[in-house]
């Protein structure tokens, strides 16, 4: 065999590692297969088979594909007529129906024994493993999800809806909703004018029957265009009220909804998002006319929870490749792992990934034992936005640095690292940017006190010797936050530092917790990562969340 060519990996002249691929992205993740230890064997089982999946060769082509040839718009037939349809490659049907076979659209809200009181871990774990793969089609996913919470507000429209979208089928037929076999929901929120200010909005709904509106206006972001129906806010004569509007009338004819163009994005790609104007399109109200911004809430609480756990898995498989990578590479006379400084490098991200891991799996903890724990529920409440925000914050900074680790071979399009780098941002950016959520934790402040003390009492405690010192500097943090909003990242980024590092010592971590609070709450301001001193172990770290696949 020519030496050029030869590409026996356990003997590689070439000193090309082999790829990330073929490896089981569950049973290699230490920390989540802790973390998920005491849910029943069956859904053991079924993680799995999904960790076997997600680095298969065949469903990272289908993610590669689905990327590579993004959906088209097609507002127009060739008659002339209007279409307002949006086509996407046949590798997006195929991961979006095996995403769905799976639950990630219904599983929360189904009544299946093996999964009871642990429906969001349960669909926690599927999500984080599923982000590892292809976030794209996740999105979809996350609003048919969470817009169940939605249509809890109008009993009727619940009884219509909710049972298509607990069906595991996905049917991507452009039919009415009634006739199909399984649907998709999606969401339309912001307005040019307003955007993230949501009560500027100007699109308006006329009452004419008993919950039944007539809506006009546009949208500027639309996600998911051909979902089965959207969860919309418009204006009424009593203010914001929050819409479920069909996409197809129940002829087949479209109900006033026409796509103006589809976003081109910097990631998110195989995803279609839209900007949509209305006219006459008849929806549901859900909830009270005045009250749409508290209802669509219960919806957003939600798609920010699966944020975090999207941002968590795609720095998740991007370390992963980095460590392997580093672990056949050969430099200056040694594997690349073995090199001081990149061991460091790598053991200092493997303790942000673990927190943001350990993190997003407690907050869907939370929600699982929120309606039975007021500690649960006060965690859920002041902790959503706090997660949310830092788990998606860390994320495009830290796959970079994942990306730097292989170099050249890193900044290719070949591998699913570009693609996770320019998904990185959006999660951060969608349902809530960080000054919403650095808001949003200082409504709770000013309006729960008793709240924000729940959750430092549980983090003082898990601290141990450490807490009562963590929780005072919190205190400080509060009591400046509510002088100057200015302030309040200072007090999110804190809070999720200080329960990141309370929730590994709950775990159990060992030192990589002591490692975590040291280097994170103990240690200055830092802006990349290395940092890591000889007093932690930097090759145990990484040894121990990232084993060596024989």
């Amino acid at each position: 065999m020519n030496q050029m060519t030869r590409t026996d990996d356990t003997f590689n002249e070439l000193n090309q590692p082999s790829l990330w691929s073929g490896i089981n992205a569950y049973r290699t993740d230490p920390l989540m297969v802790d973390l998920t230890a005491g849910l029943h064997r069956v859904l053991r089982e079924e993680f799995d088979a999904l960790g076997r999946y997600v680095t298969s060769p065949e469903a990272q082509e289908l993610a590669r594909m689905a990327n590579e040839s993004p959906p088209k718009l097609r507002t127009h037939g060739p008659r002339g007529e209007r279409l307002d349809t949006v086509e996407f490659h046949p590798a997006w049907h195929a991961l979006m129906r095996r995403s769905a076979a799976t639950g990630l659209h219904s599983s929360i809200w189904e009544n299946i024994p093996e999964a009871r009181n642990a429906q969001h871990r349960a669909r926690a774990a599927r999500f984080y493993l599923t982000a590892q793969l292809e976030c794209g089609h996740l999105c979809p996913l996350t609003m048919t999800s969470a817009s169940v919470a939605a249509m809890l507000a109008s009993p009727r429209v619940h009884k219509d809806w909710v049972p298509r979208v607990l069906s595991r089928k996905y049917d991507s037929s452009n039919r009415p909703a009634f006739q199909k076999s399984g649907i998709t929901l999606g969401m339309g929120m912001t307005e040019k004018q307003g955007g993230t200010d949501v009560r500027a909005n100007r699109s308006i709904a006329e009452r004419v029957g008993e919950g039944v509106y007539r809506l006009s206006g546009h949208k500027w972001f639309m996600s998911a265009p051909m979902s089965d129906a959207f969860i919309m806010l418009a204006q009424t004569s009593d203010g914001l009220g929050c819409f479920l509007v069909p996409r197809l009338l129940e002829d087949g004819t479209a109900n006033g909804l026409r796509f103006q163009r589809l976003k081109d994005k910097l990631g998110n790609r195989s995803n279609a998002s839209s900007e949509v104007e209305f006219s006459d399109a008849f929806g549901y109200l859900l909830g009270e006319p005045g009250g749409g911004v508290r209802t669509i809430m219960d919806m957003v609480t939600l798609t920010r929870l699966d944020c975090a756990l999207a941002s968590a898995g795609i720095m998740r498989a991007s370390l992963a490749e980095a460590v392997h990578h580093c672990r056949g590479r050969n430099v200056f006379g040694k594997n690349l792992i073995d090199q001081p400084l990149m061991t460091r490098v790598l053991a200092d991200m493997a303790l942000d990934v673990a927190a943001a891991t350990a993190l997003a799996y407690r907050l869907a903890e939370a929600f699982d034992k929120a309606p039975s724990s007021p500690s649960d529920a006060a965690y859920a409440r002041v902790m959503t936005p706090v997660i949310k925000y830092w788990c998606c914050k860390i994320s495009p900074s830290l796959i970079y640095e994942a990306m730097e680790c292989l170099g050249g071979n890193g900044y290719v399009e070949e591998r699913p690292l570009a693609r996770h780098y320019r998904e990185a941002p959006v999660n951060a950016i969608w349902e809530g940017s960080g000054n919403v959520m650095a808001l949003d934790v200082l409504r709770v402040l000013s309006r729960g006190r008793d709240l924000f003390d729940m959750v430092l009492g549980g983090i003082e405690k898990d601290l141990g010797p450490a807490g009562r010192k963590t929780t005072d500097v919190l205190r400080a943090a509060m009591a400046l936050a509510e002088k100057d909003e200015g302030a309040a990242r200072l007090l999110v980024e804190q809070l999720a530092l200080a329960a990141g590092a309370a929730e590994l010592f709950r775990l159990g971590a060992g030192k990589i917790a002591d490692a975590f609070l040291e280097t994170r709450l103990a240690g200055g301001w830092r802006s990349t990562y290395g940092m890591l001193d000889s007093r932690f172990d930097a090759s145990y770290i990484v040894d121990l969340l990232y084993p060596a696949v024989s």
